[in-house]
């Protein structure tokens, strides 16, 4: 063989090894990047082409695969899309999986490790690879009252079982409908998803435990006061409250709303100060604990936590090393205080149980495709920021902002509610953000509530927590109460 020939030989040989090496890196080595790539489209007709498992509500699916004429095999479909989507997600050939649809994709397709005997039986079996059924512990009733309370008011709402944790109702509004996405036309649902990112108010965005987060106002002088209670201060204990307070190394004041007066406008009790939502009390209050003490109350409720409910809450934040003025600004929820409408019930929630805070959970139970229960949610305890004796003293404090003070609104006939107002400034001539925080009945809770509505909702720049936010919670109240007493919550 000649000396060029042979070159030419030794090229075509390493030619032909880089190419038994580049096929063996990506059948061996990056099989499971090239397979989880969404462009890839024998990835999306073999993920559709599988039953994948329902979302189940109360019994009913609200959430399913129907059998499709094309390539993709199931159509992916929401029953009441928009009343759930803040909990399931969509599911797109487009742009993937949200929500439900997303945390528990391993269940629903069928590919979870709990799953393997379900698939191991199918395959000697010929039938085809199942999903495992998903069942939420939303109450379809509360849920829905839930929604036609906000309306189409920006805000959200969330209402847990105070003993388990578990979120009966979780609504963010707008909303959108999921099925939007879940169509199997490529150009369609494109053109679906640019029309919900170009809305500004925002419709994908589950408010309720993500996106932006609140200052949560008033509300935080629940936080407060469970301070002041483990400090030594009873309901009867004096405040400050002058009707304007300068705030330290500063030329601004704190006022209380509308002008008004707490107390003899020099003095007022802890419990009275609660009941009137007193800004400079509260205020002062927060200066004579000290930040420190403050902080470590509220984390002890949850705030600064990442927690995943299975869904990713976005941590509610606090202000780092604030200055006394600004202390005062945060002890009554302003300044760098922010907090998700879910943190606001576990509030509520923790002082409704006697001091403990459970976990919050949005599944309870996952069933095998043939109805085997593989996995239950076991209420766990989270913290337990607060004795159950000042948990109860609280308790007597929220009662009598529902009977004779700024929540007056929330009151339900026969029933003792505890709750909790909150007015949160968001910047000049922009309206307030309406908060109310509660749970019913108060001695024998059967659902902690937080409700909060942007920008003052349908009354704007007039708005209150009292007149905006505290029907919406009277109204889901109601319904908890009325399906404990039937014994279907």
């Amino acid at each position: 063989m000649n000396e060029p020939a042979r070159r030419v030989s030794v090229v075509v040989l390493i030619l032909f090894l880089a190419l038994m090496a580049a096929a063996s890196w990506i059948q061996v080595v990056n099989e499971e990047t090239l397979s989880q790539d969404p462009r890839n489209v024998r990835t999306l007709y073999r993920e559709y082409g599988n039953f994948r498992g329902p979302l189940v509500v109360d019994g009913e699916s609200v959430v399913w695969s129907a059998p499709s004429d094309d390539s993709f095999n199931y159509q992916r479909t929401y029953s009441d899309g928009a009343l759930y989507a803040a909990a399931t997600g969509f599911y797109s050939i487009v742009y993937g999986r949200s929500g439900l649809e997303q945390t528990e994709n391993e269940l629903l397709g069928g590919s979870a490790d709990e799953l393997f005997w379900t698939r191991l039986g199918n395959l000697f079996s010929g039938e085809q690879q199942q999903g495992a059924s998903v069942e939420l512990t939303l109450n379809a009733s509360l849920q829905r009252v839930a929604a036609d309370a906000l309306g189409d008011q920006v805000g959200a709402v969330v209402a847990l079982d105070p003993s388990t944790g578990a979120i009966l109702a979780m609504v963010t509004s707008p909303t959108y409908d999921p099925a939007d996405l879940a169509g199997h036309d490529s150009t369609v649902v494109n053109a679906n998803y640019q029309s919900l990112l170009a809305q500004d108010n925002g419709p994908l965005i589950n408010r309720a435990i993500a996106g932006d987060t609140y200052p949560p106002g008033s509300t935080f002088k629940l936080i407060d006061a469970a301070a002041a209670l483990e400090a030594g201060y009873t309901p009867e204990t004096e405040l400050y409250s002058p009707d304007e307070l300068a705030l330290p190394d500063t030329s601004t004041t704190i006022g209380n709303y509308g002008g008004e007066s707490c107390g003899d406008g020099q003095s007022t009790t802890l419990a009275d100060a609660l009941r009137t939502s007193c800004n400079t009390a509260f205020a002062d209050l927060g200066m004579d604990l000290q930040w420190s003490v403050i902080e470590r109350k509220a984390e002890e409720f949850g705030f600064t936590d990442k927690i995943e409910i299975p869904l990713s809450v976005t941590a509610s934040r606090l202000p780092e090393d604030p200055d006394d003025a600004q202390t005062a600004m945060s002890a009554i929820g302003q300044y760098d205080v922010r907090a998700t409408p879910l943190q606001m019930a576990m509030v509520a929630a923790a002082i409704a149980n006697d001091g403990t805070l459970m976990s919050p959970y949005l599944v309870d139970t996952v069933r095998a495709p043939d109805l085997k229960v593989i996995d239950v949610t076991e209420p766990e305890v989270y913290k337990e920021p607060m004795t159950t004796e000042d948990a109860n003293t609280l308790t007597d404090m929220m009662v009598d902002v529902v009977d004779n003070g700024t929540g007056s609104a929330a009151q339900i006939s026969g029933v003792e509610v505890a709750g909790k107002t909150g007015t949160a400034e968001t910047g000049q001539n922009t309206p307030p953000h309406a908060w109310f925080v509660s749970f019913a009945p108060a001695d024998d809770p059967a659902v902690a509530v937080a409700v909060v509505v942007e920008n003052g909702g349908s009354v704007g720049s007039e708005a209150t927590g009292g007149k905006v936010a505290a029907p919406i919670a009277k109204a889901i109240m109601q319904e908890a109460i009325r399906l404990d007493q039937e014994g279907d919550l």
